[in-house]
């Protein structure tokens, strides 16, 4: 067995090992517009939410030298290559701050993908693969043969994304991502760190001059401090990913049992899980079906026995949402092809009876002030000759009835938004 896990066999001579960690410390001209590059990468492909973009970032990525760096330097107590390895370490993440910073600044798409979204809330599972990727990298640069192990390294332990994370939080003003992005780059930087420590103390890289004991307690001591103040967090951090997976999968479940398998289509679905205390919602939209206020409210009372307490049921029934839901999911092809003329239909129906109006009340306010409310439609009209047709209709609200120059103005402002040759105009009691 001991032939099986011993780390001496293969192990590059400590000089030689000492002197590349040393070499790559350097942090300048290319290094620097190496990662200048890498992290400029790294936020495109978090902006544009490409993983394969993300991954090639973390493997030209030379942030890890100054972490292994500072972990050989307190196993070996030599402050001065601690100096150098940590002041790396700040203009490196300074410099990843400032591009990702302005990257973001000037982006015109802000909107925080899935792999933005992935960096702002670590835990104890982060604290592991920090720890684990950070012995194999260090167990991989004292060996003689380096192997393959150094790019899976960079890819697990992503000190990349989190500090492009950060830099987007700046630069949108949100932050919690800031807070969070940053607070998984520490715990990769710090673990990473206290891997190296204790293969570095295991391989028996001797000290640099004489270290009392007193001193080798002192380090320890921070360490451990470190280490506690780094785990406490992430392990509540943790507690909540769990609670929340939990949640998410009891909300699925409750679907899939008390409509799906009956036969109700659902075409859209959005769970909103707060923080311990705070409300919970599930927004659901179906595609052929109505629901009364009474049952809506005896659902959201069989949520509570079902143990989703503290979680409101959100049943969205308006035409437009319904409609543009619907037409989501053909597009992702999430509805068989026996609801797609239903659903076609549906879309046919809202596009006859009514008209965009996005910022109509907005505009038609600015010109007239005294409107208090303003809605439109397409009126169906029967007569005696079976046929019918479709009339523009208006209704406006007013503390006062307006002057008939001014409604007459307001006619021909809603002809000419609404794109019609006539429309009807109603004042509301």
């Amino acid at each position: 067995m001991n032939n099986y896990f011993n780390l001496q066999e293969g192990e590059e001579q400590k000089e030689k090992v000492l002197a590349n960690i040393k070499g790559s410390l350097v942090f300048s001209g290319a290094n620097v517009w190496i990662l200048a590059c890498a992290i400029m990468i790294a936020s495109v492909g978090l902006n544009v939410n490409s993983t394969a973009v993300v991954i090639g970032a973390m493997l030209i990525s030379p942030l890890m030298a100054p972490i292994v760096g500072a972990g050989f330097a307190l196993a070996m107590f030599d402050f001065h290559l601690l100096r150098k390895s940590l002041k790396n370490l700040l203009i490196s993440t300074l410099v990843g701050l400032i591009v990702s910073f302005l990257y973001f600044l000037l982006t015109p798409f802000k909107e925080a993908q899935s792999e933005i979204l992935a960096r702002t809330s670590p835990n104890i599972y982060d604290v592991l693969i920090a720890f684990f990727g950070g012995l194999v990298g260090v167990i991989a640069v004292t060996r003689v043969e380096k192997g393959n192990p150094i790019p899976g390294v960079a890819i697990a332990t992503a000190l990349m994304p989190p500090l492009c994370t950060a830099g987007y939080g700046l630069a949108t003003g949100n932050l919690t991502y800031f807070g969070g992005a940053l607070f998984l780059y520490a715990i990769n930087c710090v673990f990473i760190c206290i891997a190296t420590y204790f293969i570095a103390k295991f391989l028996k890289y001797p000290a640099v001059g004489f270290v009392d004991q007193k001193r080798e307690k002192r380090v320890r001591n921070w360490i451990t401090i470190i280490t506690i103040a780094m785990i406490v967090p992430s392990v509540f951090f943790a507690y909540q990913f769990i609670q929340q997976q939990r949640f998410q999968e009891m909300v699925t479940d409750y679907v899939q049992k008390e409509f799906e398998s009956k036969g109700n289509t659902v075409v859209y679905q959005k769970t909103n899980y707060s923080s311990p205390g705070a409300p919970r919602t599930i927004e659901l939209a179906f595609l052929n079906r109505k629901f009364t206020s009474k049952q809506i409210e005896e659902e959201n009372n069989k949520l509570r026995n079902l143990g989703l307490p503290n979680t409101k049921l959100i049943i969205r029934q308006d035409s437009a949402f319904l409609a543009d839901a619907s037409a989501k999911k053909i597009a992702n092809n999430e509805i068989d092809n026996d609801r797609t003329k239903l659903i076609s239909d549906l879309n046919a129906s809202v596009e006859k009876y009514t008209f965009r109006t996005e910022n109509l009340y907005k505009e038609a306010s600015s010109i007239f002030p005294e409107l208090l409310s303003v809605s439109v439609a397409k009126q169906e009209v029967f007569s005696k000759t079976d046929s019918t047709k479709l009339i523009p209709v208006a209704f406006y609200e007013t503390e006062k009835a307006m002057s008939k120059p001014n409604e007459e103005t307001l006619r021909k402002w809603l002809k000419a938004k609404l794109k019609v040759d006539t429309i009807e105009i109603y004042r509301r009691p």
